[in-house]
Protein backbone atom coordinates (compact mmCIF):
# COMPACT_ATOMS: atom_id res chain seq x y z
CA UNK A 1 0.00 0.00 0.00
CA UNK A 2 1.26 3.26 -1.24
CA UNK A 3 -1.20 5.39 1.35
CA UNK A 4 -1.77 7.60 -1.48
CA UNK A 5 -5.74 8.69 -0.97
CA UNK A 6 -7.68 9.79 -4.77
CA UNK A 7 -7.18 13.46 -3.86
CA UNK A 8 -3.02 12.75 -3.64
CA UNK A 9 -3.21 11.00 -7.30
CA UNK A 10 -5.26 14.01 -8.53
CA UNK A 11 -2.47 16.42 -7.43
CA UNK A 12 0.15 14.60 -9.01
CA UNK A 13 -1.92 14.12 -12.44
CA UNK A 14 -2.65 17.97 -12.23
CA UNK A 15 0.76 18.28 -11.90
CA UNK A 16 2.18 16.72 -14.51
CA UNK A 17 -0.53 18.01 -16.72
CA UNK A 18 0.35 21.08 -16.24
CA UNK A 19 4.05 21.00 -16.50
CA UNK A 20 4.23 18.77 -19.87
CA UNK A 21 1.15 21.05 -21.31
CA UNK A 22 3.14 24.10 -20.63
CA UNK A 23 6.70 22.89 -22.04
CA UNK A 24 4.78 21.99 -25.30
CA UNK A 25 2.69 25.08 -25.08
CA UNK A 26 5.95 27.53 -24.51
CA UNK A 27 8.30 25.52 -27.22
CA UNK A 28 5.58 25.35 -29.79
CA UNK A 29 6.63 28.08 -32.72
CA UNK A 30 3.95 30.59 -33.47
CA UNK A 31 4.20 33.63 -34.49
CA UNK A 32 2.67 37.33 -33.68
CA UNK A 33 0.97 37.61 -30.10
CA UNK A 34 0.73 33.95 -29.69
CA UNK A 35 4.44 33.42 -29.48
CA UNK A 36 6.22 32.83 -26.68
CA UNK A 37 8.81 34.51 -24.88
CA UNK A 38 11.37 31.75 -25.61
CA UNK A 39 10.55 31.59 -29.38
CA UNK A 40 10.72 35.16 -29.76
CA UNK A 41 14.21 34.76 -28.01
CA UNK A 42 15.57 31.85 -30.69
CA UNK A 43 15.58 34.91 -33.35
CA UNK A 44 17.76 37.23 -31.62
CA UNK A 45 20.09 34.07 -30.95
CA UNK A 46 20.18 33.66 -34.79
CA UNK A 47 20.90 36.97 -34.80
CA UNK A 48 23.42 36.84 -32.42
CA UNK A 49 25.37 34.53 -34.45
CA UNK A 50 25.03 36.41 -37.60
CA UNK A 51 26.53 39.02 -36.01
CA UNK A 52 29.26 36.55 -34.59
CA UNK A 53 30.22 35.99 -38.12
CA UNK A 54 31.22 39.56 -38.99
CA UNK A 55 33.59 39.91 -35.97
CA UNK A 56 37.56 39.18 -36.78
CA UNK A 57 37.58 38.64 -33.10
CA UNK A 58 35.12 36.26 -31.19
CA UNK A 59 35.94 36.92 -27.60
CA UNK A 60 33.02 38.88 -26.60
CA UNK A 61 30.72 35.68 -28.43
CA UNK A 62 32.59 33.27 -26.12
CA UNK A 63 32.70 35.49 -23.18
CA UNK A 64 28.70 35.55 -23.27
CA UNK A 65 28.76 31.66 -23.69
CA UNK A 66 31.06 31.56 -20.83
CA UNK A 67 28.96 33.57 -18.53
CA UNK A 68 25.80 31.60 -19.53
CA UNK A 69 27.75 28.53 -18.45
CA UNK A 70 28.52 29.67 -15.11
CA UNK A 71 24.86 29.68 -14.43
CA UNK A 72 24.29 25.84 -15.44
CA UNK A 73 26.65 25.37 -13.45
CA UNK A 74 25.13 27.07 -10.09
CA UNK A 75 22.09 25.59 -10.57
CA UNK A 76 23.44 21.65 -11.19
CA UNK A 77 25.09 21.97 -8.43
CA UNK A 78 22.12 23.54 -6.04
CA UNK A 79 20.18 20.45 -7.60
CA UNK A 80 22.42 18.17 -6.56
CA UNK A 81 22.88 19.39 -2.89
CA UNK A 82 19.10 19.87 -2.37
CA UNK A 83 18.57 15.86 -3.77
CA UNK A 84 21.40 15.27 -1.32
CA UNK A 85 19.32 17.37 1.67
CA UNK A 86 16.35 15.68 0.77
CA UNK A 87 17.69 11.81 0.83
CA UNK A 88 19.13 12.99 4.46
CA UNK A 89 15.70 14.10 5.55
CA UNK A 90 14.29 10.78 4.90
CA UNK A 91 15.92 9.20 6.93
CA UNK A 92 14.49 11.98 9.65
CA UNK A 93 10.51 11.33 8.49
CA UNK A 94 9.46 10.84 11.98
CA UNK A 95 11.07 14.25 13.57
CA UNK A 96 9.93 15.73 10.41
CA UNK A 97 6.12 14.31 10.32
CA UNK A 98 5.66 15.69 13.89
CA UNK A 99 6.42 18.92 12.93
CA UNK A 100 4.26 19.13 9.97
CA UNK A 101 1.62 17.82 12.24
CA UNK A 102 1.66 20.77 13.84
CA UNK A 103 1.11 23.15 11.29
CA UNK A 104 -2.65 24.52 10.79
CA UNK A 105 -4.25 22.93 8.05
CA UNK A 106 -1.27 20.18 7.57
CA UNK A 107 -3.17 16.70 6.08
CA UNK A 108 -2.60 13.54 8.83
CA UNK A 109 0.55 11.64 6.80
CA UNK A 110 2.30 8.12 7.29
CA UNK A 111 6.07 7.64 7.19
CA UNK A 112 5.16 6.19 3.74
CA UNK A 113 3.33 8.80 2.48
CA UNK A 114 5.83 11.13 3.51
CA UNK A 115 8.71 9.00 1.74
CA UNK A 116 6.50 9.66 -1.55
CA UNK A 117 6.59 13.11 -1.19
CA UNK A 118 10.06 13.52 -1.08
CA UNK A 119 11.07 11.36 -3.71
CA UNK A 120 8.35 13.07 -5.85
CA UNK A 121 10.68 16.34 -5.53
CA UNK A 122 13.65 14.10 -5.66
CA UNK A 123 12.83 12.87 -9.00
CA UNK A 124 12.17 16.72 -10.23
CA UNK A 125 14.98 17.87 -8.91
CA UNK A 126 17.31 14.84 -10.77
CA UNK A 127 15.17 15.43 -14.23
CA UNK A 128 17.09 19.59 -13.33
CA UNK A 129 20.20 18.87 -12.84
CA UNK A 130 20.24 16.12 -15.90
CA UNK A 131 18.43 19.27 -18.40
CA UNK A 132 21.12 21.75 -16.67
CA UNK A 133 24.46 19.33 -17.63
CA UNK A 134 23.33 18.55 -20.75
CA UNK A 135 22.81 22.23 -20.89
CA UNK A 136 26.12 22.97 -20.05
CA UNK A 137 27.45 20.59 -22.20
CA UNK A 138 25.44 21.55 -25.37
CA UNK A 139 26.76 25.07 -24.12
CA UNK A 140 30.37 24.26 -24.24
CA UNK A 141 29.80 22.59 -27.73
CA UNK A 142 28.89 26.26 -28.88
CA UNK A 143 31.67 27.85 -27.65
CA UNK A 144 33.87 24.93 -29.95
CA UNK A 145 31.43 26.69 -32.75
CA UNK A 146 31.62 30.20 -32.20
CA UNK A 147 35.88 29.56 -32.59
CA UNK A 148 35.64 27.66 -35.61
CA UNK A 149 32.83 29.86 -37.62
CA UNK A 150 34.09 31.21 -40.73
CA UNK A 151 34.03 35.24 -41.63
CA UNK A 152 31.04 36.73 -43.10
CA UNK A 153 32.74 36.47 -46.71
CA UNK A 154 32.95 32.98 -46.82
CA UNK A 155 29.35 31.36 -48.57
CA UNK A 156 28.94 28.76 -46.08
CA UNK A 157 28.65 31.80 -43.31
CA UNK A 158 25.04 32.08 -43.36
CA UNK A 159 24.26 28.60 -42.80
CA UNK A 160 26.76 28.12 -40.20
CA UNK A 161 25.18 30.80 -38.30
CA UNK A 162 21.79 29.38 -38.15
CA UNK A 163 23.30 26.18 -37.25
CA UNK A 164 25.21 27.65 -34.30
CA UNK A 165 22.12 29.85 -33.62
CA UNK A 166 19.88 26.62 -33.58
CA UNK A 167 22.47 24.48 -31.40
CA UNK A 168 22.28 27.34 -28.45
CA UNK A 169 18.44 27.63 -28.77
CA UNK A 170 18.61 23.91 -27.74
CA UNK A 171 20.91 24.31 -24.82
CA UNK A 172 18.53 27.37 -23.93
CA UNK A 173 15.53 25.22 -24.29
CA UNK A 174 17.20 22.77 -22.04
CA UNK A 175 18.21 25.27 -19.57
CA UNK A 176 14.54 26.24 -19.44
CA UNK A 177 13.46 22.64 -18.50
CA UNK A 178 15.61 22.50 -15.29
CA UNK A 179 14.09 26.10 -14.16
CA UNK A 180 10.81 24.99 -14.73
CA UNK A 181 11.54 21.59 -13.12
CA UNK A 182 12.68 24.22 -10.13
CA UNK A 183 9.30 25.84 -10.11
CA UNK A 184 6.99 22.43 -9.87
CA UNK A 185 9.64 20.87 -7.46
CA UNK A 186 8.89 24.05 -4.90
CA UNK A 187 5.14 23.94 -5.75
CA UNK A 188 5.14 20.19 -4.89
CA UNK A 189 6.60 21.15 -1.17
CA UNK A 190 3.13 22.35 -0.81
CA UNK A 191 1.46 19.09 -0.49
CA UNK A 192 3.51 18.23 2.50
CA UNK A 193 0.50 20.04 4.20
CA UNK A 194 -2.47 19.32 1.76
CA UNK A 195 -2.70 17.58 -1.84
CA UNK A 196 -5.54 20.71 -1.83
CA UNK A 197 -2.66 23.31 -1.88
CA UNK A 198 -0.47 21.37 -3.61
CA UNK A 199 -3.12 21.56 -6.82
CA UNK A 200 -3.54 25.20 -5.99
CA UNK A 201 0.23 25.83 -6.20
CA UNK A 202 0.57 23.96 -9.10
CA UNK A 203 -2.37 26.13 -10.90
CA UNK A 204 -0.58 29.16 -9.59
CA UNK A 205 2.93 28.40 -10.81
CA UNK A 206 1.33 27.77 -14.22
CA UNK A 207 -0.57 30.68 -13.72
CA UNK A 208 3.12 32.69 -13.51
CA UNK A 209 4.60 30.96 -16.00
CA UNK A 210 2.22 31.84 -18.50
CA UNK A 211 2.25 35.12 -17.88
CA UNK A 212 5.74 35.45 -18.10
CA UNK A 213 5.73 34.00 -21.37
CA UNK A 214 2.70 35.50 -23.28
CA UNK A 215 2.00 39.09 -21.21
CA UNK A 216 5.49 40.08 -19.20
CA UNK A 217 7.02 43.62 -19.93
CA UNK A 218 9.72 41.40 -21.55
CA UNK A 219 8.14 40.25 -24.03
CA UNK A 220 6.35 43.09 -24.93
CA UNK A 221 9.84 45.10 -24.88
CA UNK A 222 10.59 42.07 -27.73
CA UNK A 223 7.30 42.78 -30.14
CA UNK A 224 7.16 46.27 -29.77
CA UNK A 225 6.48 47.39 -33.06
CA UNK A 226 6.37 43.79 -34.62
CA UNK A 227 2.89 42.88 -33.64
Amino acid sequence: MTDLTGIDYVALALSLVCWIGFDMLANRPRDGKWASLSHLMDRYRYGWMRTMTRRDMRMVDTMIQSAVLQGCTFFASTAILLVGGLLALLGAADQAIGVIRDLPFAVETTRSLWQIKVLVIVTALTYAFFKFAWAYRVYTYCIVVIGAAPMEEAPESGDYASRAGGLIGIGARHFDRGIRAYYYALAATAWFLHPILFMVSTAWVTGVLIRREFRSRARAVLTRGSD
